[in-house]
Formats: structure tokens, C-alpha cells, sequence
């Protein structure tokens, strides 16, 4: 994808932090962050989600210090918020971004 970046953190783990589309609005996009053993680790997190086509090529936007802190303290270790962010949004769990409204 176009922006993303990684951290490894002292216990050898790292953070990636990628730009995504939004899958439930075309044309905005979406911050996601995985916490997992490491870089290849964390793109398979994402496959298994359901994001088939997620690469992380370089490392021009890693994650930043709040970013990373966000992504450790939830239980899933897997997080998402819009982009551009908003002041006042939080970070959201996956299941969240993926879950596909009832049709009625």
C-alpha cells in the first residue's frame, strides 16, 4: 500500500501501521495498526481478516508513539481509525471496520 511503516519494539515484536481503503466507503481510507511477532506475521493477520491485497513496502509512515501505545494496550492487538484523523475518534476494534450492516 502507499503509506506504512513498522517499529520493532525491545521484545523483538513489532507494530505495523498501514494505510488501507475503507471497505464500506469508497474513496476514504483508513489507519490500521497490528501488534504481532513480526512483519510478515502481522500482513497475515490482516489477510485472514478478510484485506486479501495488503502489502507494507519501506517504512515511510511507521507508527508513532501514541499509535503504538493504542495498538498495545487493546486486546485484540489490531486497530483501526480514519484518515484524516480526527481529533475526537478513538481507535476501533477490526471487527468493527468489517462487519457489513443487516440487510433488512
Amino acid at each position: 500500500m502507499a503509506e506504512g511503516g513498522f517499529v520493532r519494539l525491545p521484545d523483538g515484536s513489532v507494530v505495523v501501521a498501514l494505510a488501507l481503503p475503507h471497505p464500506g466507503a469508497p474513496g476514504s481510507a483508513v489507519r490500521v495498526l497490528v501488534h504481532a511477532a513480526n512483519r510478515p506475521r502481522a500482513l497475515t493477520r490482516l489477510r485472514n481478516l478478510g484485506l486479501r491485497s495488503v502489502y507494507l513496502r519501506g517504512n515511510a509512515a511507521p507508527p508513532t508513539p501514541d499509535e503504538i501505545s493504542a495498538v498495545l494496550h487493546h486486546p485484540d492487538g489490531v486497530v483501526w481509525r480514519s484518515t484524516p484523523e480526527i481529533a475526537t475518534e478513538s481507535w476501533h476494534p477490526m471487527r468493527r471496520l468489517l462487519c457489513r450492516p443487516r440487510v433488512a
